[in-house]
């Protein structure tokens, strides 16, 4: 391993520059007017998969956008690792709001990343982090120090909700049949004290449509005798909540995980000031679910968000319209055996029931995924506990996470495999906002890490078969 350490500094500011590059391709899955890019920056990927030393390479086209694969296979005896990541990225709006261009990186010094960061859209989320793996290995590679198989799949929908990854799993079984799925794509506490992600909460996404009259009406004409699409909708998503901030949705909490009280402890033992949490939000107060820390509301309580909202005019200048429509996005993030197919019925029959006669409801769902908790008494986790360990000189802290990765749980049903969620942004690396940025103190910890990784996970399961 002291090759590859002398490797992985010698060539930091290479690495740098190449990942610099990456983020100047705007990979924009949602968008269609940025599919060119897209294609591009596929087909970058598979050009440094190639470069790190990575075999069968290829741009695996789906109904959407395409697939990199490649794999170094060593030992038909060594245990196999499939790293996954996605190569897409969020819209960058509001662009106001970006203190530089959000695809042409910039590097600078920040009082939290004194040794600079890297702001750019993707950064972090999730460019920043696959590339860590794909230097990583070229080190190991280039110094014959890779003790496992590897499989490498990136993808380009993970931010519309990885339409088509599993069918191309499902297709491709053998080709991805691996023992462990390490993923980069969570965060740690912070720089001084690192974690690994034992449990991701779900997601049922939807949006809905409330219909009044036919067309758009004249707001003196019929106000007042006819109802207003959203003023009805506000009432509604009001109602969504009572006054201890719980959600009204009838059933909604049948299923949700119950942690005792020692685990409730261990949970809140992370390190966290919320004077400096809501200063680094700009707020004067917390809000959420009565009886929880706000640690365990984004770990372990699930919630209901609205996510936009929109209807009638929004143009320069005023418009007196009683619309015909109003418009809302919605989030449920979902807690340990809550199932997305389920609250999503439930919220419809429940949304449904609160329209008055006034009034038509549509509800669609968009996209959704099943809550993970991950043990902490594996192989593959054990082995990625020791690899940060020795990397950053202190044990990490088992971490639940309050965002969702829908594709681990698939990974576990249709791949048999289990995933550790090794990732290395910090929360307040602002992915999916304005001035996403990204610490090279995180990037080259994240490519020293690794390494780690493969050592202990293939010593600890050549012991186990011992």
């Amino acid at each position: 391993m002291k090759e590859v350490k002398k490797y992985l500094d010698a060539n930091q500011k290479r690495f740098l520059d190449e990942l610099l590059d990456l983020l100047r391709i705007p990979s924009i899955s949602a968008d269609p007017a940025y599919k060119n890019d897209v294609a591009k920056m596929a087909e970058a990927t598979a050009k440094h998969l190639r470069q790190a030393g990575l075999e069968k390479v290829e741009v695996q086209a789906t109904a959407g956008h395409p697939i990199v694969y490649g794999e170094k296979m060593v030992d038909p005896n060594a245990p196999t690792v499939l790293v996954y990541g996605h190569y897409d990225v969020q819209p960058p709006d509001p662009l106001e709001l970006w203190k530089n261009p959000p695809f042409e990186p910039v590097v600078k010094k920040t009082k939290l990343h004194p040794k600079g960061a890297i702001f750019a859209r993707g950064s972090c989320d999730d460019k920043g982090q696959f590339f860590m793996h794909v230097k990583a290995l070229e080190a190991m590679v280039a110094n014959n120090a890779l003790p496992c198989n590897v499989k490498v799949m990136i993808e380009g929908e993970e931010e519309v909700g990885s339409k088509h990854l599993e069918q191309f799993c499902k297709a491709n079984k053998k080709k991805l049949a691996c023992d462990v799925v390490l993923i980069s794509d969570t965060s740690i506490i912070s720089n001084d004290t690192p974690s690994l992600t034992v449990g991701l909460r779900g997601l049922a996404y939807l949006q809905v449509e409330v219909t009044g009259p036919n067309k758009d009406l004249h707001s003196g004409v019929y106000g007042g005798a006819v109802a207003n699409p959203i003023n009805v909708l506000c009432d509604m998503v009001a109602s969504l909540h009572d006054k201890k901030k719980r959600v009204t949705v009838k059933g909604f909490y049948d299923d949700v995980e119950t942690l005792s009280k020692k685990e409730r402890k261990r949970l809140n033992e992370a390190p966290f000031d919320e004077k400096t949490y809501k200063k680094d939000l700009g707020v004067n107060g917390l809000m959420g679910e009565d009886g929880y820390t706000t640690i365990e509301r984004t770990g372990i309580r699930p919630t209901l968000d609205l996510n936009g909202i929109w209807g009638g005019y929004t143009g320069e200048g005023a418009k007196t319209v009683l619309p015909s429509k109003a418009f809302a996005k919605i989030s449920m993030r979902l807690v340990a055996h809550q199932d997305p197919k389920k609250i999503e019925k439930q919220f419809q029959k429940h949304f449904e029931s609160l329209a008055p006669k006034s009034v038509t409801v549509k509800v669609t769902a968009l996209h959704g995924g099943h809550p993970v908790v991950i043990p902490t008494n594996s192989v593959e986790y054990k082995a990625a506990e020791k690899a940060m360990e020795n990397a950053f000189g202190k044990k990490p802290l088992p971490q639940r996470g309050g965002g969702s990765i829908p594709i681990v749980a698939m990974f576990d049903q249709v791949l048999d495999a289990r995933s550790v969620l090794m990732g290395f942004g910090l929360d307040s690396d602002d992915i999916h906002s304005p001035n996403e940025h990204y610490g090279l103190f995180n990037f080259y910890k994240g490519i020293e890490t690794i390494p780690y990784f493969y050592q202990y996970y293939a010593a600890m399961k050549k012991s186990k078969k011992a």
